[in-house]
This record gives structure tokens, C-alpha cells and sequence, in this order.
């Protein structure tokens, strides 16, 4: 798994690119406080590699809350900047900041 984040000059966004290994799945995608949690809102492609990748631009200064979705089950990136507990989910999330 693997985050990598570019910021804009020209504008207070970053884009940052999602990416988890996962060859065997059907359907991946990335949610958060960034989409509402909307699991249609931002589906990953899936590469040749079983690699499932896609871009989200989000606004900086700020920390979003996320996970993947690998075929309705949730998983959290190991390469989160940090984690923090959900109530609502009873688990932990990954925290993106930029």
C-alpha cells in the first residue's frame, strides 16, 4: 500500500494518489471524510501488476479520515500518516494529512 501526495502550485490542492495490492479482488476503492464515506464516489483502476490505483484531489491544510474497500471488506493502509478511532466503525482509520 502506498500513498503519495503532489501539491499545486497554482492552487491549495493536493492530489493524492491511493494505491493497494490487491490481485485477486473484483472491486476497489478508496472512502473518507473526503467523499462521505461514498464508496461509488472514488473506485481505483485496476493495473496489470494487481495493483488497484486512482487520484483524489484534496484541499490542503487539512487531515482527512479513510479506507479502502477490497470487495466490501474495509481495510485500513499501512502507510497512513496516522490512525485514529472510529466510534461509529468501532476500528481505527487511516489519516491522510496535506
Amino acid at each position: 500500500m502506498a500513498i503519495t501526495k503532489q501539491y499545486l502550485k497554482s492552487k491549495p490542492v493536493c492530489k493524492v494518489t491511493f494505491s493497494i495490492l490487491a490481485e485477486d479482488a473484483k472491486k476497489v476503492s478508496v472512502v473518507g471524510t473526503f467523499n462521505d464515506w461514498n464508496a461509488k464516489a472514488a473506485p481505483l483502476k485496476k493495473l496489470k501488476n494487481g495493483t488497484f490505483k486512482g487520484t483524489v484531489d484534496l484541499d490542503q491544510d487539512n487531515s482527512y479520515e479513510f479506507k479502502y474497500i477490497v470487495d466490501g471488506a474495509f481495510i485500513n493502509d499501512d502507510a497512513a500518516d496516522a490512525y485514529v478511532w472510529n466510534d461509529f466503525a468501532a476500528a481505527d482509520n487511516g489519516v491522510v494529512t496535506v
